[in-house]
């Protein structure tokens, strides 16, 4: 059995041995255990306090740019109009009888007092001929009656007649001479129905479907009426106009400037016909807020057509000199209009602007200067700041803008831009 270790045998081995107190192995465990901690956490501290690696800066934000430049703007009204014609007739008959002759054809334009149809007009013919005749019988009755009165005259005067005599004598000339005034009306009466049938056009125009056909027998001031003649050159287009506009418009109007109406197409991409503002109506519909306005035009080609609906562009005024920038370009951060403008040094800037006028995709602007860049796509990540690289747009963006500077002021009013990041300040 071996025998524990003694304290004499622990002097022996370490002379500093002092009997009670701990083993010297132990004292240098514990101080390398401590040499150990402090390393761990220097290091710890070290790697705490370490500088960061500086992250590398975001590359260039890839945009489309275009600049603000000095051109004019002509500013239009867009309505949706009913073409109306100036005149249109319901041809109705004004005597009775048999339809003998038609003149016209359906769809066939017709030139004002052009015979349209004729109704037989014996039986009026022969009223005629017996008005004439009564009148011709009164007239002569007349003239006897006053023969007679001239002869009652001279013997009143050598007191060879009574006075009774020449008065009954004088009546019966002034007798006369009324039935021989409406023997006269009777005559013009027969004279007028036989002139009725002969059915003229009472306007130029273009003649629709046919109601009758010779051989029918019409009756006088019918309802269905022969046909309709609706007059084509010139017409008119009837649109309306919102009451916060009417000011602008009556304004141009009382400077005697005549304004120009454009007609166009269901979907705005061909002009039927150019004509000017006639008149506007002279009372405001409460239940729309609008005003309705007329238009004429000269229609030479016969494009517009009665009772059609049609776009209308009313040309209100055209701006000089006005700052222009893409429609495309403006953002919008709540009611404030802001676009990013690029800076010298190759960053962007949101800058705060004014909307005076927008046509297309074109709108006349105030607070940014003509020849600044303006960002017209990538906004997604762009911010006051953001450094840009400049693309190339896509193939149809750039072939619609070229399109667009081609024809000059844009057609339809464009739709603002979507709204993009809040401006960090101007």
């Amino acid at each position: 059995m071996t025998e524990p270790y003694s304290t004499a045998q622990a002097a022996a081995h370490d002379p500093g041995y002092t009997p009670g107190a701990p083993s010297r192995l132990h004292w240098v465990a514990k101080v390398l255990i401590a040499l150990v901690v402090l390393v761990l956490l220097v290091v710890i501290v070290r790697a705490v306090e370490k500088p960061k690696a500086k992250p590398p800066a975001p590359p260039p934000i890839p945009v489309v740019l275009a600049p603000a430049r000095v051109g004019t703007l002509d500013v239009y009204l867009d309505a949706i109009g009913t073409v109306t014609p100036v005149y249109t007739d319901t041809i109705v008959s004004r005597v009775a009888g048999m339809i003998t002759e038609v003149h016209f054809k359906e769809g066939q334009s017709v030139k004002k007092n052009d015979l349209l149809a004729v109704i037989d007009p014996r039986p009026y013919v022969a009223v005629l001929e017996q008005a004439q005749g009564q009148l011709g019988r009164d007239q002569a009755t007349l003239k006897n009656a006053r023969i007679d009165l001239v002869r009652y005259q001279n013997s009143y005067q050598v007191h060879a007649i009574p006075e009774q005599q020449l008065a009954t004598q004088q009546a019966t000339v002034d007798s006369d001479a009324a039935t021989v005034k409406l023997d006269e009306g009777n005559l013009a009466a027969a004279q007028v129905n036989v002139d009725y049938t002969r059915i003229t056009s009472p306007i130029a125009g273009r003649v629709g479907l046919r109601n009758i056909d010779p051989g029918n027998v019409v009756t006088a001031n019918g309802t269905s009426g022969l046909c309709v003649i609706t007059q084509i050159q010139p017409i008119t287009v009837i649109f309306t106009i919102a009451e916060d506009e009417i000011d602008e418009v009556t304004a141009e109007m009382a400077s005697g400037r005549s304004l120009k109406v454009l007609a166009l197409d269901r979907s705005k991409t061909h002009q039927l016909d150019a004509g000017t503002l006639l008149t506007v109506d002279n009372q405001v519909n409460t239940t729309t807020g609008t005003v309705r306005g007329r238009a004429v035009f000269a229609n030479a080609t016969n494009l517009l057509f009665p009772n059609q609906f049609v776009n209308t562009r009313l040309l209100v005024k055209t701006l000089t000199d006005a700052t222009l920038v893409p429609q495309a370009a403006i953002q919008r951060n709540n009611d404030q209009a802001f676009v990013y403008v690029v800076q010298p040094d190759g960053s962007v800037k949101s800058t705060d602007l004014k909307i005076v006028a927008t046509e297309g995709e074109t709108s006349a602007v105030t607070g940014v200067s003509p020849g600044a860049q303006l960002v017209t796509d990538g906004f997604d990540k762009l911010q006051n700041g953001s450094k840009i690289t400049e693309r190339k747009p896509a193939p149809a963006q750039a072939a619609g803008a070229g399109a667009k500077k081609g024809a000059g002021s844009a057609g339809a009013a464009g739709a603002a831009g979507a709204a993009g990041a809040a401006p960090q300040g101007s």
